[in-house]
């Protein structure tokens, strides 16, 4: 098994789970990856496909997913200025993984809803 325990806070950036996954695998992370996935994108166009993001957050996300060199940001130079985003080969590389998970969340959506419905009603 994977270490995935730590005895100290300074001993966290050690644990490829805590560092490396946790930064990519969350909601708006696998989301903004995911409208990237047909290929380049510009930010309103990441924004709609995503949806319920704010502007605020997706900039964040987008700037994280940057620095760890999922994403590349490229300015095309006007009139008017653009920005567009796009994956790089280790994001690339990343939804290869990612997908087949995402798919399987689709498919078991109902049996996970269901599951949660009669855990609910058990709890009442």
């Amino acid at each position: 098994m994977l270490q995935i325990t730590v005895t100290a806070d300074d001993d966290s950036g050690l644990c490829p789970v805590r560092n490396v996954l946790a930064r990519v695998s969350g909601k708006w992370q696998s989301l903004i990856l995911l409208s990237l996935e047909d290929g380049p994108q510009r930010f309103n166009q990441i924004k709609r496909l995503v949806g319920d993001i704010t502007q605020r957050v997706l900039t964040e996300n987008l700037r994280s997913l940057e620095r760890d060199g999922y994403v590349t940001r490229q300015v095309h130079p006007g009139p008017p200025v653009a920005v567009s985003y796009q994956l790089t080969a280790l994001g690339e590389e990343f939804l290869e993984f990612w997908k087949p998970l995402v798919i399987w969340a689709g498919r078991k959506f109902d049996q996970v809803t269901a599951s949660r419905a009669v855990f609910d009603a058990e709890q009442a």
